[in-house]
């Protein structure tokens, strides 16, 4: 098989535990406003905000808009809903709550032995400067931060794989995209990048239990960043 030459690493999900880190940042909002509120439900709501307000992008229903701008209309929408009034500064704070995401106990030190053998580096629909706020607040090692705002489309969309290979010099299968997500690998794979699934079965909260795709269907596929390296000998 082709060597690879670089890891490109999906984010929300995948390095970084969204749902708890919007949770608790959600919980000390309402204790600063004296709110009461089903906070897990109100980041899961936000959350499944993403994927309507990217295809309504798609469709042409609105202009290239960043994953903030995204998130801060979904935000407004659910404040509102919850007859929570605050200002603009308080909502512009809270939304800011997508760049200070908590890493996996397991990213950091995984990271750092992957770096050691490959260039690694972010595949994310998040905006850059959410990407690069989140890196320099958790740690995190990447040796660039590639975002699907610079081709201006998001994944699961081909120009953002093939664009982030371009970018790094690599042809598209020695890149591997390393994701928890099957579709989004599927879609790599699809445009002729390596696939390496990571396990994350906590990514939506204790309640909601996640499976391992089919034993083989991606390139590797592990428990965590770790497992990851140690399976590519880093």
């Amino acid at each position: 098989m082709t060597l690879i030459r670089a890891l490109a690493f999906d984010v929300f999900g995948t390095v970084v535990d969204w749902r708890s880190s919007i949770v608790a940042e959600l919980e000390a909002f309402g204790r600063r406003h004296g709110l009461s509120q089903d906070w897990p439900a109100f980041a899961d709501d936000w959350r499944a905000g993403y994927a309507p307000a990217m295809d309504r992008v798609r469709r042409g229903e609105l202009p290239w808009t960043r994953i903030d701008d995204l998130h801060r209309g979904r935000l407004v929408e659910l404040l509102s809903g919850a007859g929570i009034a605050v200002g603009d500064d308080e909502v512009d704070e809270l939304n800011r709550a997508w760049h200070r995401l908590d890493p996996w106990p397991d990213t950091v030190a995984g990271l750092s032995r992957l770096k050691e053998r490959f260039v690694i580096t972010t595949l994310s629909n998040g905006n850059v400067s959410l990407l690069t706020n989140m890196a320099k607040r958790a740690g995190l090692p990447w040796d660039c931060v590639i975002s699907a705002e610079l081709f201006r489309h998001y994944k699961p969309d081909p120009e953002a794989y093939l664009g982030c290979a371009d970018l790094l010099g690599v042809a598209p299968e020695e890149l591997m995209l390393v994701a928890a997500h099957p579709g989004d690998l599927r879609a790599a794979r699809s445009a002729g990048l390596r696939t390496g699934f990571v396990f994350r079965p906590l990514e939506h909260g204790p309640d909601r239990v996640l499976r391992m795709p089919p034993e083989g269907e991606f390139d590797f596929m592990a428990a965590d960043f770790q497992d990851l390296a140690d399976k590519l000998g880093a």
